[in-house]
């Protein structure tokens, strides 16, 4: 891939199918990428549905450990759950950071309450932007059912992927 003057975008339709993480992110996690930002103020689990979301980013962290790429730090900026959900949040994120170490990997939490933009950034100058954040898979149908734990099989909500190289970008 070249990073000339680099936008690509991805239309994902609603209940489009194929569109799991590693099929987005795979043409910008290169060998050289070991340092990744997150930022998504919906990490979180306001109530069980929102489960997900902290699933979603276990399930990216994943894909990150498996490489091509030799991610060695992940910063995840977020905003804190509301309410009783706060505690599970936290159970949840420290779980995920002490998995994480076991593959050499540190995980660096932030917080922000004013924090609504969702972005991915790679140390190599991509950058992804997606319209609903790492949560963009429709709720599966049920726990034993197709799309469950592949996400290439899970239904889409409709959303916009674009994705940028830094180097294009301008800094205000």
């Amino acid at each position: 891939l070249s990073d000339g003057k680099y936008h690509k975008q991805i239309r994902i339709e609603e209940n489009a199918t194929g569109f799991g993480y590693e099929k987005i992110f795979q043409d910008y996690l290169t060998e050289i990428v070991s340092e990744v930002w997150v930022e998504d103020p919906y990490i979180r689990q306001v109530h069980q549905a929102s489960r997900y979301l902290l699933y979603n980013f276990l399930r990216f962290c994943e894909m990150l450990v498996k490489g091509p790429c030799k991610v060695k730090t992940i910063h995840l900026l977020t905003s804190y759950d509301e309410g009783i959900g706060k505690s599970q949040q936290m159970t949840a994120l420290e779980e995920i950071k002490q998995s994480l170490s076991n593959y050499g990997v540190r995980l660096n939490i932030d917080f922000s309450s004013s924090i609504h933009d969702r972005e991915i950034r790679f140390n190599n100058g991509w950058m992804i932007k997606i319209g609903r954040g790492l949560d963009y898979f429709k709720k599966p149908q049920g726990r034993f059912s197709i799309g469950y734990c592949d996400f290439d099989l899970r239904p889409c909500h409709e959303t916009t992927v674009d994705v940028f190289h830094t180097k294009h970008t301008k800094k205000m």
